[in-house]
């Protein structure tokens, strides 16, 4: 007499089992891929913040490397009463009527052999949380062009000026004068106290 064949399937507790351990699974692979994308975001705005920061440092660097003790005129002939400008302090909140620095620096690149000068006037605001980079089209008698973000999220700003072999906390001018270095401080809002030193044409102390 034959055996009864051996049953084969699968139970209804050993399917809830089955269904619950894949449920796991699946939550457990949609936490991992949205931390990962979450990751990937994060480490994708600190790549950008930090190509920012190094971008405003390579200009700024740039421009007061190359400073010039040449006095502009303003559009009725005035001529300004120093080569440089700089203030001591400003908010981030807005911009005060005169410029955080502003300067003439020498090569202003012509690659379309335009006729003018290779210095060129260069302003720096604070306005609302962003460092703004201004220029002239020409040094003497010509009006400010449309600013363009240089940094951003800056709630305040101080800047010290190296001259005559000590720092000062303000800039006191001169028809000729210039500092050997300026050190700026930045407060920002996502990585705190920020501190750069600018050479310009001699050693700080």
């Amino acid at each position: 007499m034959s055996r009864p064949a051996a049953h084969c399937g699968f139970t209804l507790v050993e399917m809830l089992v089955a269904l619950v351990v894949f449920a796991l699974l699946g939550v457990a692979a949609t936490t991992v891929l949205a931390w990962t994308a979450d990751s990937r975001e994060v480490v994708a705005e600190h790549s950008a913040r930090l190509a920012e920061l190094q971008r405003a440092r390579v200009l700024l660097q740039g421009d007061l490397s190359q400073l010039a003790p040449r006095r502009v005129r303003s559009r009725d002939g005035t001529p300004a009463r120093d080569a440089f400008l700089g203030a001591t302090h400003r908010s981030g909140a807005g911009s005060g009527p005169q410029p955080l620095m502003a300067f003439v620096r020498r090569g202003w690149g012509n690659p379309d052999a335009s006729a003018r000068a290779s210095l060129q006037y260069v302003e720096y605001r604070l306005v609302d949380g962003r460092l703004e980079r201004a220029t002239r089209s020409a040094l003497d008698g010509a009006v400010t062009g449309d600013p363009r973000p240089v940094l951003t999220g800056i709630t305040d700003a101080s800047i010290e000026y190296h001259h005559r072999g000590e720092w000062n906390h303000g800039w006191a001018g001169g028809v000729a004068e210039l500092p050997t270095a300026v050190r700026l401080v930045l407060q920002l809002e996502d990585l705190g106290r920020l501190e750069q030193l600018f050479l310009v044409t001699g050693e700080a102390a």
